[in-house]
């Protein structure tokens, strides 16, 4: 049975639903939203979850058919978005089409993008199969797609209808998927909840074997962190900022690999111990936090350390191209302590360089 979460925007509420076989179900969540659907998936999560889904859909009288884009990182561009367009186009969909995001954060930032600015916004519902998709990407209403010059500079806030996050699928992930889920996973520890933080240090191994009941309880955490930081912020004008803990660094590094060397969470862990170091030098962090967060980053099988092939040089120019900047200024999300995280824009370029440095050495 799925366990529900909402999160609450006034007229633009929705609820995401978490457990096992929640695809099976898709089409009863679904269907009251449209009536016609193009599901927007990868050839991979077609073949391996897309019988579930559209039997789901099939059985409440949806309408549907599917477009298999290719998947990753560097495919999250705007041809992929027109390609979306062009079947929506041909297909004659109406404003009343739903647009169901069938995959991971990739699939879910293009097709929530297209929906966006197809005839100026169509419905939208998320239907995530990766953890890093249903612990993050897939709430929050944030999507688009990446510029050679840096990552998520083109898109929208657009709100789905609904998340289904069917745990049942992550058993069918690669383990780097795994981890790169987990990465985020311990994000809301930092950010959030000291509590919940002491628990991962406890569960990672289970989380990282995906155990069922530890899996539901962690998505579900994770969800109602994100939930409540988007209800209170929904187009990160101030707090949703600390969302981005570990990501200026993060999203900087797979801008100057080009999205090919790192999955996006192994770039945040490394972008997270860098934080983590820059909030001991701004007088925030303990250095004994810092030691933990790193040593869990790494029970976690994640990277920590920034490899000396990145320079620092490439890695500022490319956070100074980060959508974050404000003034001129890159703006960080700081830890004060774990469980509370702040947003400074008052740190040099120096200073950067300095947690760099000592982030290649931990």
């Amino acid at each position: 049975m799925a366990i529900k979460e909402r999160v609450r925007l006034g007229s633009r509420s929705y609820d995401i639903f978490i457990g096992p076989d929640v695809l099976t179900g898709a089409g009863g969540a679904i269907a009251p939203i449209s009536k016609r659907a193009l599901v927007v998936t990868n050839r991979r999560v077609y073949g391996l979850h897309g019988r579930k889904l559209t039997q789901g859909l099939d059985k409440a009288g949806v309408r549907w058919e599917a477009l298999l884009l290719p998947d990753g990182e560097r495919y999250k561009n705007m041809a992929a978005v027109e390609k979306i367009h062009d079947r929506l186009i041909k297909g004659r969909y109406d404003r009343d089409t739903v647009i169901v995001a069938f995959g991971g954060g990739v699939t879910g930032d293009i097709a929530g993008f297209a929906a966006a600015t197809y005839m100026r916004g169509i419905k939208l519902a998320q239907a995530p199969t990766t953890l890093l998709s249903q612990v993050d990407s897939s709430v929050g209403g944030k999507t688009g797609v990446n510029h050679p010059r840096g990552k998520n500079l083109i898109g929208a806030f657009y709100q789905p209808g609904v998340v289904l996050a069917d745990i049942s699928a992550l058993k069918t992930l690669p383990d780097k998927e795994i981890r790169c889920g987990v990465a985020e996973v311990i994000k809301y520890g930092l950010i959030a909840s000291a509590k919940f933080f002491k628990f991962l240090e406890g569960a990672i191994e289970a989380l990282t074997a995906l155990e069922p009941g530890v899996t539901l309880k962690v998505v579900r955490r994770s969800c109602r962190i994100k939930a409540d930081v988007v209800a209170e912020d929904e187009k990160e004008s101030g707090k949703r900022a600390i969302l981005n803990f570990g990501h200026t660094v993060g999203h900087a590094i797979e801008a100057v690999t080009r999205y090919r060397r790192y999955k996006h969470g192994y770039a945040v862990a490394m972008g997270m111990v860098t934080a983590s170091i820059l909030s001991e030098m701004k007088g925030g962090l303990k250095a004994g936090d810092v030691g933990a967060i790193t040593s869990l980053i790494s029970k976690a099988g994640l990277p920590v350390a920034i490899p000396k092939s990145i320079s620092d040089k490439e890695l500022y120019k490319a956070m100074k191209h980060d959508k974050k900047v404000k003034a001129g200024s890159i703006r960080f999300a700081l830890l004060d302590t774990i469980g509370h995280c702040e947003i400074n824009s008052n740190v040099s370029e120096k200073e950067i360089c300095e947690a760099l440095r000592r982030s290649r050495h931990v």
